[in-house]
């Protein structure tokens, strides 16, 4: 089920949350596909919807409410990790800009993007392909948020951030819609945390499979039909 973790007080920053997250089960099974709407041609390729759309936007606009908390009245850099992150930077930003607008505190941002490579299929790999790195020199003295779609195993954030440094940014803060937990881990934790899930593969929400499942609303359960499927 669905759970929410405490915040702790001045954690080590390698092995705890920052702040409250919600927390999913090993145990949990999902949601029944059929009453979701769902794109038809994705239906058979799906186990189930593991978090609802509705659940997802409430949760970023929390996430939202946490940073404005923490770095209201500053001018930050919004580096969006392409292309799972798209989704989740964009709302994220929306609702900050709203929380802004009805606020005393005010947050001037501007956007830039990065891609990162480490899938093949639905396995992490130890290649990790920066692109657009070449223009992270525009980061050095600024304010910093990296907003991540997913991490896994640690490495390719802990890679981006190595990078990052180089350049000297004023403060660097990592926003991630989700975390995995796996034995592969090595315990990184973001800045701020949308849910931290079991190590399943998921799809949806500017998630994807090979460049497949984008465009679902929910992030969902990819099933073993549709990793055949798509798998290149």
């Amino acid at each position: 089920m669905l759970t929410i973790t405490p915040s702790v007080l001045h954690p080590p920053r390698s092995f705890s949350y920052r702040c409250p997250h919600i927390k999913i089960q090993d145990s949990w099974t999902g949601y029944n596909l059929d009453v979701f709407m769902l794109p038809n041609h994705y239906c058979e390729d799906l186990e189930c919807v593991f978090i609802p759309h509705g659940i997802i936007v409430d949760r970023i606009e929390r996430l939202a409410s946490d940073i404005m908390k923490d770095i209201g009245d500053n001018s930050i850099t919004v580096l969006c990790v392409l292309k799972g992150g798209y989704r989740f930077c964009t709302d994220l930003v929306e609702h900050i800009k709203n929380l802004s607008r009805n606020s005393e505190r005010f947050i001037s941002m501007r956007v830039d993007f990065i891609r990162l490579r480490s899938y093949c299929n639905d396995k992490s790999t130890e290649d990790l392909q920066i692109i657009g790195g070449e223009d992270l020199s525009k980061l050095s003295g600024k304010n910093v948020l990296v907003v991540e779609d997913v991490i896994g195993t640690g490495r390719t954030i802990k890679a981006l951030l190595d990078q990052l440094e180089i350049y000297k940014p004023k403060m660097v803060k990592v926003a991630s819609l989700l975390v995995k937990r796996s034995e592969d881990n090595n315990k990184y934790r973001p800045d701020y945390t949308g849910f931290e899930i079991p190590n399943r593969f998921v799809v949806g929400y500017a998630l994807d499979y090979n460049e497949h499942f984008r465009d679902l609303q929910h992030i969902c359960i990819i099933n073993e039909k549709g990793k055949e499927k798509y798998k290149v």
